[in-house]
């Protein structure tokens, strides 16, 4: 899409320069991120970013949606698997692929974004969790059904389950962050899937 105004587009295209001010908010967190890096990356002046995107916060709330519309759209695809079992192996296998991207930095935005914070009062970092427990809900919406199917045993928890998958998901994006490489994350996977608890009719 090209921004317009009064009918004149403003040169540029706006989710191309959003999507580069994405890597430079991933590599360098909210508060390490500043206006000359952000414009610089995204090929425009402060007056063209302020008129597109409102305010630096405002850019990063919209630099998040896509984020979580375009590279975490694994995540919802993973819920439509037909067992429980297979909604976590495919959300945690996806992830661990999506952290190590060569064309993306090592990690993940959601968790890079907020690591540095100050002068936001927390707004950012609390923005960013918030986030992250939606995604978190919508898993333990899924599991949640997955027990009432008689897919997961009786009794469990699924939110807890729900809890601990994105733990393992977060902790990797840790260390992918810290260069961990692709077969060590999906090592830990195979680990982490262990724990998943699978009803004895489960196939």
């Amino acid at each position: 899409m090209t921004v317009k105004t009064k009918g004149r587009p403003r040169g540029f295209d706006a989710d191309e320069a959003l999507d580069r001010a994405i890597e430079v908010f991933w590599e360098h967190g909210y508060e390490g991120a500043s206006l000359t890096d952000l414009t610089s990356a995204m090929g425009i002046n402060r007056p063209s970013m302020y008129a597109a995107y409102g305010n630096k916060e405002e850019l990063f709330r919209r630099a998040v949606a896509r984020y979580a519309e375009h590279d975490m759209a694994y995540a919802r695809e993973a819920l439509a698997e037909p067992t429980a079992y297979q909604v976590i192996e495919r959300f945690l296998r996806a992830n661990a692929d999506a952290l190590t991207r060569a064309d993306r930095p090592a990690g993940c935005l959601s968790i890079q974004g907020g690591l540095a914070g100050g002068s936001d009062n927390g707004e950012v970092a609390q923005f960013l969790a918030a986030s992250r427990l939606g995604g978190e809900r919508a898993l333990s919406g899924r599991l949640a059904r997955a027990v009432e199917e008689g897919d997961l045993p009786a009794g469990t928890d699924p939110a807890a389950l729900a809890r601990y998958v994105m733990t393992v998901s977060e902790g990797n994006a840790v260390h992918a962050a810290a260069g961990v490489d692709r077969a060590s994350l999906h090592a830990t996977v195979d680990l982490a899937m262990r724990a998943v608890p699978r009803s004895p009719e489960a196939p």
